[in-house]
């Protein structure tokens, strides 16, 4: 009876135990918000519900070196808050053992509405997104099962799992879903050119004609409000005879995608260079030079630019003020992204 009796108690106390574990795990939700005009995201927000703990945790990943093989490389060694959370001044980032990456890092912003990543397109969910440049040897160069482990022995994580999810398991999905999280929150939709289509602000003369000119010649491609219609397509560069990328046909294995690479957005293009998929413009005034004189046609070049694109001196100068009208110093700004220790308020409450 005795040994009966203390099952018995043993079953009521996991019985209190797991009900005050279901009882007290009350995550914050995470408002996110839609800008004005914009169109619903792509994301399912249902399968990962946005949380103040969850963005917490993935803020915490974000910029932990412990997901690279040598603790040196976390995911804000590529992708710095400052150029929109792209890499300054490098064409290929740094990564394990000295080695570069192989593509320029693309800027994070707006992810919620991309329904496919990277520069070929490769992947096509955010929350798996982080396992390629944890696991490609030229960048974080680390396994998805010693990262698990590591964070399994460190108790202040056990602590952020079990606010964001309910327990302290740490799994690869955890991970990512918290990584998606913090990534979500990068919405970047108040630079002016954002602010005058609210009608908060005015374009001076040089921006407005920029504006008109962009109408006219870049639209097609880099759509608005994202910038980008997020189509691939050959722009006329020739393969880097170092690196061979041949583009989406990586992918698709289809010879009509050679050389087609992400049309990139132009939000908050003034602090992302180098451009292109691997760095080779270092400055917007290479760009303009590669599309009105250097381009080099093939039979897979866009249909709009098989006679390259006539830009005059001045058409340069006005497309060059408009574009710096979508710097969004707050999202570039916002402590909100900072590494933790800034800032443990969600960017939401500065940027809506």
């Amino acid at each position: 009876m005795k040994i009966i009796s203390t099952i018995i108690a043993l079953i009521v106390l996991v019985g209190f135990a797991i009900a005050w574990t279901t009882a007290t795990f009350h995550p914050t939700p995470l408002r996110f918000v839609v800008p004005k005009g914009w169109p619903q995201p792509l994301y399912d927000f249902k399968n990962n519900p946005l949380t103040v703990e969850g963005f917490t945790l993935g803020k915490t990943l974000f910029y932990d070196g412990r997901l690279s093989k040598d603790g040196n490389f976390s995911c804000a060694s590529c992708h710095q808050q400052f150029a929109a959370f792209a890499t300054y001044e490098h064409n290929l980032s740094h990564g394990y053992n000295n080695s570069l990456t192989e593509r320029n890092a693309p800027a994070l912003q707006n992810l919620a509405w991309q329904k496919e990543f990277m520069w070929d397109g490769g992947i096509n969910h955010l929350d798996v997104q982080p396992i390629a440049p944890i696991t490609n040897e030229h960048e974080m160069a680390e396994t998805l099962e010693n990262v698990v482990n590591k964070l399994k022995n460190d108790t202040s994580y056990q602590r952020l799992f079990r606010s964001a999810f309910g327990d302290a398991t740490i799994n690869t999905q955890r991970i990512m879903k918290a990584l998606s999280q913090f990534m979500l929150m990068m919405v970047s939709s108040n630079s002016k050119y954002d602010k005058v289509m609210r009608g908060e602000a005015s374009f001076i003369l040089p921006e407005q004609l920029g504006y008109n000119i962009f109408k006219m010649k870049c639209a097609s491609c880099h759509k608005e409000p994202f910038f980008t219609d997020f189509s691939y397509r050959d722009i006329g560069m020739p393969m880097d005879e170092v690196l061979k990328d041949e583009g989406r046909k990586k992918i698709t294995r289809l010879k009509s995608d050679s050389l087609k690479f992400r049309v990139p957005s132009l939000r908050n293009v003034a602090v992302t260079d180098p451009y292109g998929h691997d760095g080779r413009f270092f400055s917007l005034m290479n760009v303009f030079e590669h599309y009105r004189k250097n381009m080099q046609p093939d039979e897979n070049t866009d249909s709009l630019l098989q006679h390259k694109l006539p830009l005059s001196n001045f058409e340069i100068g006005q497309l060059t003020a408009f574009l710096r009208t979508l710097t969004d110093t707050s999202f570039l700004t916002n402590t909100g992204f900072a590494p933790p220790g800034y800032s443990l308020v969600p960017p939401q409450t500065h940027l809506h």
